[in-house]
């Protein structure tokens, strides 16, 4: 009988030693991948970050540049404007030219 028995409880040794085997890899992979979710959570996190300020900036320079272009248009209207008074005042001042 003990022929038979202990051939079968080494058996059940040598599995159950695979399978500890087999459970520490599995926990260390775990441990590595739960590792690279943790810096990469802290990559993302910075990314963020720098993209929002990036992005604030930009909207920023979106407001500025609106602000230029309708400041621009009203000195381009204005100029237009001036440029219609002195050419009729100017013909103004060359009738009265004439007329003398």
């Amino acid at each position: 009988m003990k022929e038979i028995v202990l051939p079968g409880i080494e058996e059940l040794c040598t599995k159950r030693e695979e399978l500890n085997q087999q459970i520490l890899q599995e926990e260390e992979e775990k441990n590595r991948l739960q590792n690279d979710i943790r810096l990469l959570t802290e990559k993302l996190a910075k990314v963020n970050e720098s993209l929002a300020r990036k992005m604030a900036t930009r909207n920023e320079f979106d407001r500025t540049i609106a602000e230029t272009e309708a400041a621009y248009m009203k000195i381009l209207e204005s100029s237009q404007t001036l440029l219609t008074v002195l050419k009729r005042e100017a013909g103004t001042l060359n009738q009265v030219n004439d007329n003398s």
